[in-house]
Order: C-alpha cells, then sequence, then structure tokens
C-alpha cells in the first residue's frame, strides 16, 4: 500500500482543520496490528491517529492549492445567500458544511454570518459559528499562503468588507 503522506505534511482533516503530519506508525489495536497517519494539531493540542486505510474516507486531504482557495476567497465577495429559514436549521446546515471540510463550504458560512458596523447584532450561537468558520479558513488560508494566521485574517476581513 503507497503512502500518500510523509512526515511534515500539511493536511486538513474536516472536523479538525490544518494539522501537520508526524509519522506512519504500525500499532496493535484489539489484536489487529494497523498502520495509522499520525497527525498533530498543534493550536488545539491534539494528536489524532487515522488508519491509513479510512484516511480517504475520513475526508483527511491535502492543503488546499492556491487556485482552490482563490475560489473560496472569491466566495466571500460575493452576496451573502442567508436564508429566511429558523436560525437552528441554517445553523445544521452551516454545521455542516463547516465540518466538510471544502473550503469553499467554510467561505460561504463566514459570508453569511459576517456582520458589517450598523447591521443587527449577532446572536452568541451565530457569533460562535462565524468564529469556527473563520478560524478554519483563515488556518488553511494562512497555511497555503505560508503567511501567519493574523494577516491572513486581515486579508479576509478585507474582502469581506470590499
Amino acid at each position: 500500500m503507497t503512502v500518500p503522506y510523509t512526515a511534515g505534511d500539511l493536511v486538513v482533516y474536516p472536523t479538525h482543520g490544518v494539522g501537520r503530519i508526524l509519522g506512519i506508525e504500525t500499532q496493535e489495536i484489539a489484536g489487529q496490528r494497523l498502520n495509522v497517519i499520525v497527525v498533530s494539531f498543534e493550536k488545539d493540542r491534539m494528536t489524532l491517529r487515522v488508519p491509513l486505510r479510512k484516511a480517504e474516507g475520513s475526508g483527511l486531504r491535502r492543503l488546499s492549492s492556491q487556485h482552490e482557495m482563490g475560489a473560496a476567497l472569491a466566495t466571500l465577495r460575493g452576496r451573502s445567500r442567508a436564508k429566511r429559514t429558523m436560525w437552528s436549521r441554517r445553523a445544521q446546515e452551516y454545521q455542516a458544511k463547516i465540518a466538510s471540510g471544502d473550503p469553499v463550504s467554510i467561505a460561504e458560512v463566514v459570508r453569511d454570518l459576517y456582520r458589517n458596523t450598523g447591521q443587527p447584532e449577532q446572536s452568541y450561537s451565530e457569533r460562535q459559528i462565524y468564529q469556527a468558520a473563520l478560524d478554519r479558513l483563515v488556518r488553511e488560508f494562512a497555511a497555503v499562503e505560508r503567511i501567519d494566521e493574523l494577516t491572513a485574517t486581515q486579508r479576509v476581513e478585507q474582502l469581506l468588507t470590499a
């Protein structure tokens, strides 16, 4: 079985965002020998072990290309598509988009929940979801562009206000 990742590679895991491959280990779990990809999420102080056979099915992927990230950032410039459905239903949709790990879907959440000055206040849950989406998008953008997260956040916010 070929291993698509090497130690040091930056990857995206849908539910946790950007992590770094520490290596591939063989572990014995319930009497079975299993090759696992060890991924470190430094920001969350977490290490994840993904079985090699299930890596693709779990959504583990390489960082977006600059082209893919460009498409996500272009989404930020679009018009908000916030629907008039109940907040609980929209919140579920937004959470699902963030969990998908797809940068364009995450950018849609950021765009739809972004508030300019002079707009009504957001509820606590709206702010939480917005912040989760923004953090996820900014981390991958920063990794793709090889810039720090503060600069990436500023660039994303500039696109939102443009």
